[in-house]
């Protein structure tokens, strides 16, 4: 699992039916640098499927890859990255 940022919204013209119901997010994870004092670039962005309505700005935790496809077995999904959890506060040591 992997914090990001919310910066926007990916607009569609067309979808895989499956997708209907949910919205995709462009996400900035972060590093452990990102975390503390934000003085390093963010990673590479990536789209992110959202069920729990994140906004432009919010923290979250994602999954990846199979594991991203795991919740909504038996029926898949074509995702890369899921939306687990909208943070509203996080604690961490270095």
């Amino acid at each position: 699992m992997r914090i990001a940022d919310v910066i926007g919204t990916v607009t569609l013209n067309r979808w895989h039916p499956s997708l209907s119901g949910a919205r995709l997010k462009l996400v900035a994870p972060l590093s452990w640098e990102n975390l503390g004092d934000g003085a390093t670039a963010p990673l590479e962005e990536i789209v992110l499927y959202d069920e729990l309505g994140a906004g432009v700005g919010s923290r979250v935790a994602l999954s990846e890859g199979r594991e991203a496809a795991v919740p909504f077995h038996p029926e898949i999904k074509p995702i890369d990255a899921y939306n687990a959890a909208i943070l509203d506060h996080l604690d961490y040591e270095l």
